[in-house]
């Protein structure tokens, strides 16, 4: 029986398969929504099994903000013409 070992299986991957530096860069530039959408999930899953306060109205105001905001500096960025390629 032919067994394939743990080393073979974590070096098995080719290196042109890892992400370019434009992949990289495009990452970074929407790292600030990835961000911005785990603070409103946060806040939406606190506010799930219990009623909704006005503390909580305002959390969650924040971050649906917040995540507008960084959609836009990312949406005006890219619509400058600055982009890395990436898919």
């Amino acid at each position: 029986m032919n067994q394939i070992t743990f080393f073979e299986a974590a070096t098995a991957f080719a290196p042109w398969l890892e992400p370019t530096d434009a992949e990289l860069a495009a990452i970074e530039r929407e790292m600030p929504v990835l961000i911005a959408e785990t603070e409103l999930l946060d806040a939406q899953i606190q506010v799930l099994d219990r009623p909704v306060s006005e503390l909580d109205e305002r959390r969650l105001r924040r971050a649906r903000r917040r995540l507008l905001a960084a959609r836009t500096v990312l949406t005006n960025h890219t619509a400058c013409g600055v982009s890395g390629g990436a898919a």
